[in-house]
């Protein structure tokens, strides 16, 4: 299937990849953006990493037996 870069920056970007890599064109766009998702990937995953460490140390607090309802949060902000 035909897929056309019309734009110059691109296209120059996509051929000096090829020239590093020793690859054609159409490897040198595949790729670039199998690394651009598997970045995006590793992002994701290290998000989640950090939020559930979190959610852990939450988690080691001990409960108060207390409600958490509107009255506890209007008396926080002052209302």
């Amino acid at each position: 299937m035909p897929f056309h870069v019309r734009d110059e920056e691109t296209d120059t970007l996509v051929r000096e990849l090829a020239r590093r890599e020793g690859v054609g064109l159409t490897e040198a766009v595949k790729l670039a953006v199998k690394d651009k998702l598997d970045r995006k990937d590793e992002a994701v995953a290290l998000k989640l990493a950090a939020m559930k460490a979190i959610s852990d140390e939450i988690a080691k607090l001990p409960r108060t037996g207390l409600k958490a309802d509107k009255a506890f949060f209007d008396q926080l902000s002052g209302d």
